[in-house]
């Protein structure tokens, strides 16, 4: 169709994307955070959305949020980035600029989550279209979730998980090892790189 110049035009903005260049890990921590969504259905049929942001260096998911029986909205996700922003830097603005990376989804791409991010200093990127593996360490955080904590927990209901999935991203902040961080969990290793630093 593209060809044949049967497209319609493309409305909205110019969105920056990030082209997949093999870089998925960052040098340092608070260069780009990667932000991610996931969904899973209870036992009695609840279906359970949450987002969260992970910083790609350290890989301490910084904040999330979490739905029952609805989508995660851009107000969450203008919640979440705050709440970032807050924890990482103990204020409403960050001191550098911190790029998220996130896919294509309207909670993201609004242009009020947009503006917001501009406000506390970070960058909305936004990964190409059929190009999950330029979201990689957040796809990799979605896949630990799964395994680890939703498959082998009960979810007999939306109440009882969303009281638990604090609890897992606590767990995996604190003890879940990573390779790629000497086998430490992330929040070893970010006490282990402040104390050498």
């Amino acid at each position: 169709m593209k060809a044949n110049n049967l497209l319609l035009e493309r409305s909205g903005f110019n969105r920056p994307e990030r082209a997949h260049d093999g870089k998925v890990i960052m040098m340092r921590s608070n260069l780009r955070w990667c932000s991610d969504g996931l969904e899973f259905t209870c036992w009695n049929g609840d279906i359970i959305r949450a987002a969260f942001l992970l910083d790609a260096h350290d890989r301490e998911v910084i904040a999330w949020r979490a739905v029952a029986n609805a989508g995660i909205s851009g107000s969450d996700v203008r919640d979440m980035l705050l709440e970032a922003v807050e924890k990482r830097f103990g204020s409403y603005h960050a001191p550098e600029v911190v790029e998220v990376l996130s896919d294509n989804g309207s909670a993201y791409t609004a242009k009020e989550t947009r503006i917001f991010a501009r406000q506390l200093g970070l960058k909305s990127c936004f990964t190409p279209v059929a190009s999950p593996q330029s979201n990689g360490m957040s796809e990799a955080f979605v896949k630990t979730l799964k395994r680890d904590y939703v498959r082998v927990k009960p979810l007999p209901n939306a109440e009882t998980v969303l009281n638990l999935i604090g609890e897992w991203i606590e767990d995996y902040n604190n003890n879940h090892p990573h390779s790629g961080l000497r086998w430490r969990s992330p929040r070893e290793f970010i006490k282990a790189t402040t104390e050498t630093a």
